[in-house]
């Protein structure tokens, strides 16, 4: 073989190693833009971009059919003006790509000034010398289906054959193809998820009160009332109350019943984070502001922006952290740790504290002023021993729950029912709950009764008598079935709740059985139980109950 002869070998072949890294590097880039996408037009505009980055591609576009299935649109392209873009909308056996949709077969056109069927409807090659230029189109499928058709100008040089460039273009197509469905599975889940929440949504106002939470003393009356005139505002609430009383779902409701709802709602426990870690949790940091910041991260508040952020057990944030958060509450603004760029974000702050922050000023544990622009609206939570009106409520809806998710059925006996409304409940709801919770998966019938109380309580730390209350030591000591007047007591407390309940619905006994979580035949056994009787004003709007 002459030397001439080997150089062309030799160059043919440098040539088509050059092209396979071309073509390999041009898959890994689109492999992982789908990867880590996130919108679907600017992950598929990134990828045709690709195309002409590593393979020096003029044009690309991607026509899809639209929702209604009776034409193709552009949905991403490369190369194409905003106007050209808007252009391409064909038939759906219009051209050449309504030609490859209807065939689902590859089609290269070598010179479209040649071709008939290339319509040119956008425009984008109106001044380019049209002689050597080449089209190219393969199908998308999706699902079996015909969804869109790929097309490119000029894809490789014109020493690689037009078979090469539909044989790349058909994997890039299946890529698309893969990542198209993907799109529409992630669709679908995210509809069924915001339909399921706007049904648990309904179904929880509906056996809730007022803003989801499960309350209908006195004194959650009087927190809902004040919810409700905060919430409109800007105004900085702090939450104060025992641990367990529900201060991360009233700040929640307050953020929901506000204008910010729309917005993010970020919670940050100012107890769970060292010092260093908490000031980057909240104001972010810059990449190399210290040892492993090996990126930029944005803090809570960047992330809370246009809505509200929840910072909890503020009485443990560090003094030095408060001055820094003094300045985030009085002028919006702040920089990151390393940074030297003030970020400006509109958030509103709700705070909550379960320790006496007056007396940590006084202690010099809290900065006054800081103490000051937090308690802008203070509002206290009662604690569950002093709505022991709420506590067969709440285990109503804690046993459904714990019975849904354990696949039980497990009820309350009244005897142990009464035992719960007279503990004193240090842990307030969130003891509540867990005990619940522990009755349910540890119970071996489908009844609980007080004994099974004792073997999981022990003896009541701190009980409360109907009537005068026993001296301190005999509470502690007391057994928890100890309490031969708890039966009567009992009796005029359902007796209490269920007729209260009536007039709250104009002695509508079925509306009463809802609120109560009872049927309506469950409720007039009780009403014949108790004797209850409705008044003349009831009988005089026609809303009583069958005699």
């Amino acid at each position: 073989m002459e030397s001439r002869d080997i150089t062309l070998v030799a160059g043919a072949l440098t040539g088509a190693a050059n092209l396979e890294t071309l073509k390999i590097r041009a898959l890994s880039e689109v492999c992982k833009l789908i990867g880590e996408a996130v919108h679907l037009d600017t992950t598929l505009t990134r990828v045709l971009q690709v195309l002409h980055d590593i393979l020096r591609m003029e044009r690309a576009s991607l026509v899809l059919v639209d929702s209604s299935c009776q034409r193709l649109a552009i949905k991403a392209s490369y190369g194409l003006s905003v106007k050209e873009e808007q252009r391409g909308i064909y038939g759906l056996s219009e051209g050449i790509c309504g030609q490859i949709f209807q065939t689902g077969s590859p089609c290269v056109v070598p010179h479209i000034n040649s071709e008939p069927l290339f319509l040119n409807r956008t425009g984008a090659r109106s001044g380019i010398s049209k002689e050597r230029l080449s089209f190219i189109g393969v199908p998308l499928f999706v699902e079996g289906k015909s969804a869109g058709v790929l097309t490119v100008d000029c894809l490789f040089g014109p020493e690689v054959s037009f078979e090469e460039d539909v044989s790349f273009l058909n994997v890039l197509a299946t890529l698309i193809s893969q990542f198209l469905v993907l799109h529409r599975a992630i669709a679908r889940k995210e509809e069924r998820l915001v339909e399921e929440n706007k049904s648990l949504k309904a179904e929880l106002h509906s056996r809730f009160s007022r803003h989801y939470i499960i309350g209908q003393s006195h004194a959650m009356q009087e927190m809902f009332w004040t919810i409700e005139k905060v919430a409109p505002s800007r105004a900085t609430v702090l939450l104060l109350g025992e641990s367990g009383t529900g201060k991360e779902l009233v700040a929640r409701a307050i953020h929901e019943a506000s204008p910010r709802k729309e917005g993010p709602f970020i919670k940050v426990n100012c107890a769970a984070l060292p010092e260093n870690l908490l000031e980057s949790e909240l104001l972010g940091h810059e990449k190399g502001a210290f040892t492993g910041a090996s990126n930029a991260k944005p803090g809570r508040f960047e992330l809370a922006h246009g809505g509200t952020i929840f910072l909890d057990e503020i009485g443990e944030m560090p003094l030095l952290l408060q001055a820094k958060l003094l300045r985030v509450l009085q002028e919006s603004q702040f920089e990151r740790i390393g940074g030297t760029r003030t970020i400006t974000v509109d958030v509103r702050v709700i705070a909550a504290t379960n320790v006496d922050l007056q007396n940590a000023v006084d202690r010099g544990l809290f900065r006054s002023d800081l103490f000051y622009r937090l308690n802008v609206v203070p509002l206290k939570l009662p604690p569950l021993r002093e709505r022991r009106d709420d506590i067969p409520l709440l285990i109503d809806h804690f046993l459904r729950s714990s019975n849904k998710r354990n696949d039980k059925d497990v009820h309350l006996v009244h005897d142990a029912l009464g035992f719960l409304i007279n503990y004193s409940w240090p842990g307030n709801v969130r003891e509540l709950q867990n005990l619940i919770e522990r009755l349910v998966i540890l119970a071996d019938e489908l009844v609980i009764r007080p004994a099974d109380l004792h073997e999981h309580m022990g003896r009541l730390p701190g009980t409360i008598q109907m009537g005068a209350a026993p001296p301190m030591e005999a509470a502690d000591t007391a057994p928890l079935f100890a309490r031969p007047q708890l039966r009567s007591s009992l009796r005029d407390m359902e007796r209490q709740e269920i007729e209260a309940a009536l007039r709250r619905n104009g002695w509508v006994q079925a509306r009463a059985a809802r609120e109560l979580g009872l049927t309506q035949r469950q409720v007039g056994y009780r009403i014949r139980k108790f004797n209850l009787e409705r008044p003349d004003f009831a009988l005089a709007g026609g809303g009583g109950y069958p005699g």
